[in-house]
Formats: C-alpha cells, sequence, structure tokens
C-alpha cells in the first residue's frame, strides 16, 4: 500500500505569539528595572520614562497617520522603545531630553525605513548616540547618587586619594579615569582599580546602589526581567552569553594596568556589572530586528559586540561602549546571515 504525504509551504510550525505580545512581554520585563529606579533616585526616574513613552507613542501615530498606512501603536514596539530611550538617561536630565530622543528614535531610527521590521539599527540606540553627540554634558556627566549610597561605592579614605574631577564619577568613568590620567601616581591608580573591583562595590553594582543612568544601575532588577524572557522562549542565550562572556575573557586579560592578565579576576565582574552591558546584552543586542537570524550568527555578532565594547572602554575615548558596539555590529547583521547560513539539506558540493 503507498503511503500518502500532505506536501504544504513552509512554516509548518505555528505560534500564537505577535509583534504585541512579545513587545508587552518586553515591557514588562523591563517594570522590574523601573520600579528600582524609582526607589533609588525618585518618582523623576517615572517621569522621565513615561515622558520618552508618551512621545514615542504620539510620534508612531503621527508618522503612520501621514504615510497612510495603519496606525498600530498598540503593538507595545513604541512603548519599548520609549521606555529604552528614558532608560539611557541621567535622572537629573531636563524633562525635554526624553521627548527629543524618542522622537528621533521613532522617525528616524525606526519610521524612516519603513517602520516596525525594516529598521537596520536597533531605535533606542541611535537615539542616544544622537543625544551623547547633540547634548555630552547632559548625557555623561552631573550623574546623581542613589537615596542609599554614593554615586561610585568608593569608601572615603579611597576618594582622598583621587583629584576632585575623579571622586564624583560614575563607576565606569573612574576606572576609565584611572587609566589615563597623570594625575595620579602608578601605586594609587592600581589601589583604586582593585577597590572598584572590591565585592562591596560590585553588591552595590549587582543591587543599583550607585549613581549613572537610572535605567542601568539595577543588574538584579534587570537579570530579573532577562529571566522572565528567556522563560516565555522570547530572547535566547548566544547573544547575552558570548557578549558577556567576551567582555569577561578580555577584562581578565586587558583590564589591568601592569600588563596582561595583571587585572583582578573580579575586575570583569566590575565591568559586566557597571554601566549599560546588562541593558544592552539581554534588551537591546537581542532586538529581533537588528540581531542576526542564525544561530551561529548569534554568537559571532555577541562576540564582536564583547570586543568593541571593551576595545572603547579601555583604549578608546568613552568610559562607555555598549550602545556604539551594537549600532556598530548591526550594520554587519546582513553579511553575518550570509557567512553563517547553514547549508541547505542534502546540498552536496560540485
Amino acid at each position: 500500500m503507498r503511503n500518502t504525504f500532505a506536501v504544504s509551504a513552509s512554516p509548518h510550525l505555528h505560534d500564537k505569539a505577535g509583534v504585541a505580545s512579545v513587545m508587552w512581554q518586553v515591557a514588562i520585563a523591563l517594570t522590574p528595572a523601573l520600579i528600582v529606579s524609582v526607589v533609588l533616585f525618585g518618582y523623576r526616574a517615572l517621569t522621565l520614562t513615561m515622558l520618552g513613552i508618551v512621545a514615542a507613542v504620539i510620534t508612531e501615530a503621527l508618522i503612520q497617520k501621514l504615510r497612510r498606512v495603519e496606525v498600530c501603536i498598540t503593538d507595545g514596539s513604541a512603548v519599548v522603545t520609549g521606555m529604552l530611550v528614558a532608560f539611557n538617561l541621567n535622572v537629573a536630565s531636563p524633562w525635554w531630553l526624553p521627548v527629543v530622543g524618542s522622537v528621533f528614535a521613532i522617525a528616524i531610527g525606526k519610521q524612516v525605513f519603513g517602520g516596525l521590521g525594516h529598521n537596520p539599527m536597533n531605535p533606542a540606540l541611535l537615539a542616544r548616540a544622537f543625544m551623547v553627540a547633540s547634548w555630552p554634558t547632559l548625557m555623561t556627566a552631573g550623574f546623581t547618587p542613589t537615596k542609599f549610597g554614593s554615586i561610585n561605592g568608593l569608601s572615603e579614605a579611597v576618594k582622598a586619594q583621587l583629584p576632585d574631577a575623579i571622586t564624583g564619577a560614575t563607576p565606569l568613568t573612574v576606572a576609565k579615569a584611572l587609566r589615563d590620567t597623570t594625575q595620579v601616581s602608578h601605586d594609587v591608580a592600581v589601589n583604586v582599580i582593585n577597590n572598584l573591583a572590591d565585592a562591596n562595590v560590585i553588591s552595590d553594582l549587582f543591587w543599583g546602589n550607585v549613581g549613572g543612568v537610572f535605567g542601568e544601575v539595577s543588574a538584579a532588577a534587570l537579570l530579573l526581567g532577562a529571566a522572565w524572557l528567556a522563560y516565555k522562549h522570547i530572547i535566547g542565550w548566544r547573544i547575552p552569553i558570548s557578549y558577556i562572556g567576551t567582555v569577561f575573557v578580555l577584562v581578565w586579560a586587558f583590564g589591568g594596568v601592569d600588563g596582561m592578565f595583571s587585572a583582578s579576576v573580579f575586575l570583569p565582574l566590575f565591568h559586566i556589572f557597571a554601566g549599560g552591558l546588562i541593558l544592552g546584552a539581554f534588551f537591546m543586542a537581542t532586538d529581533m530586528v537588528t540581531s542576526p537570524v542564525t544561530k551561529n550568527g548569534r554568537i559571532w555578532f555577541g562576540i564582536g559586540c564583547g570586543l568593541l565594547t571593551v576595545v572603547i572602554r579601555l583604549v578608546g575615548g568613552y568610559p562607555e561602549g555598549v550602545s556604539y558596539s551594537i549600532l556598530l555590529m548591526n550594520i554587519f547583521v546582513p553579511l553575518i546571515d550570509r557567512w553563517t547560513m547553514p547549508k541547505p539539506f542534502g546540498e552536496v558540493k560540485a
């Protein structure tokens, strides 16, 4: 008896998850970090976030109206973009900064390319790069300490060894200044960097008890949200693990001031929990539109992000390199996909 098979076009697996479902899950995953930022910095963090969200949603609706396409602001993508734009700001930023950033993210970073699914780079990160170039002082200085701790976690005895210009800086800025400055001795630089890798400082970084960009300070809250996205199968392990793993290895190898592998094994943990690495690795680099579709491609994408982040932090002019590293790797995504595309089943070389 002949067996018969029904033949149909792919895809053959079906899932009820759509754009709206995914985007609102991401918004939910970002909520713990927002709650912690309100606890640490006050309700201004919530105000700036809401301003970013409202500006993003209104801009999306207006441009879709002008383009005469379906207005789909209920899918949550504009909400996520507005949250991420605000999460990249200092809590002392003026009220108009998240508004301008969100308008730029939606109009220039997304809609000008045709809307969701067509943007080659992450809109929120593109907006952050625009704001850093336009208002560098507002974006990189004047950070506010939390209600419960100092701005960088250093003790008063350690601060006494540093110039005043360094003592009020965020943790990554302190680490950057100690590698570049001629205002302190070699021994002082080594001592302070070792203090930055101290368990107490790393604990403050993990829970968020330091100054800085309010959406990035609590690694614990961000990891809680990332765990939710992983549980819902919205993000995978390849990009975050390859990204963070690359940063760990490279900082351990080159992060010390006395040559290769002179850094404490805890210094990589400092670089992982300080700045925007956790937010970038789990919530921005994993963006479905601007990241590779192939499994191997995602690993190479994460390695590239990690390499660029460490180069910028240790050698470049900025203390932080997460946003620029992801944006630069976004450009190479089509090439990465092409190089790592698996062979069709049954293909034989001529």
